[in-house]
């Protein structure tokens, strides 16, 4: 017996919006199913490659000062999954990507509560006495961040462009000879004594359809999940360093 779904009625709304909202409201289902289908096979997906280096990160140490740590050192007791965000703010940039900036801005909020569940951290190629500066203008709180100069992670793991096969190159339209830092997110899992990549966001290097943008990290990023339910929607907006 399929039983009849019933549905909210706002205050004066007519009978076109409510078919409209209805008709809307499979397709968000349909959505929902979808996404967690996606997620689901994510979850399923076979071992990946055996991170083959133990790539050495500078940390802020005890009373401030530079330390190294490792990255089989980033996952702690009882935690086997870390995620590494990577963002553009290499020592060639006089100030950071603002995409990634608004998008770690976010997250600084959300940081005490992912590491209840899993390991994360932040990377970039500036030294780490950059980074601090810059955790302290945007007065993040809880991203732990790390510095990749002096490692090859992000080539290895596609935070920069220097990794990437001529014929990704010109997909990507890269100018030659030219590198560039990438927002990457990189998901890796310990398990029988040894760490393997898990999942990235790949989604970075296809090329957008029609009228998009890169969405690799979009189910992560609030603001744009915010302008996708108001009636002007994404439009032309670009996040900013600062505002009026």
């Amino acid at each position: 017996m399929t039983q009849t779904l019933e549905h909210v009625h706002f205050p004066n709304e007519g009978e076109a919006y409510r078919r409209a909202r209805n008709a809307l409201l499979d397709e968000e289902m349909e959505l929902r199913r979808q996404i967690e289908k996606v997620a689901a096979h994510r979850r399923a997906l076979p071992p990946g490659g055996e991170v083959a280096e133990d790539y050495v990160f500078q940390k802020t140490g005890p009373r401030g000062r530079p330390a190294r740590v490792k990255l089989s050192e980033l996952f702690e007791d009882g935690k086997d999954t870390l995620a590494i965000y990577s963002f553009m703010f290499g020592p060639e940039r006089e100030r950071p990507c603002s995409g990634c900036t608004h998008f770690l801005d976010g997250l600084d909020g959300s940081a005490l509560h992912i590491v209840q569940k899993i390991n994360f951290v932040v990377v970039a190629k500036s030294p780490l006495p950059r980074l601090r500066a810059l955790a302290k203008e945007r007065d993040w709180k809880t991203l732990r961040l790390l510095s990749t100069g002096g490692n090859t992670y992000d080539r290895d793991y596609f935070g920069d462009s220097a990794g990437l096969s001529a014929p990704m190159r010109q997909q990507q339209e890269f100018t030659p000879g030219k590198e560039w830092d990438m927002p990457m997110l990189n998901v890796f899992r310990r398990a029988g004594g040894s760490v393997r990549h898990f999942w990235g966001s790949e989604l970075l290097y296809v090329p957008p359809e029609p009228d998009q943008q890169y969405r690799h990290n979009d189910l992560l990023d609030p603001v744009w999940n915010m302008f996708d339910v108001t009636p002007e929607g994404r439009d032309d907006f670009e996040p900013k360093l600062s505002y009026p």
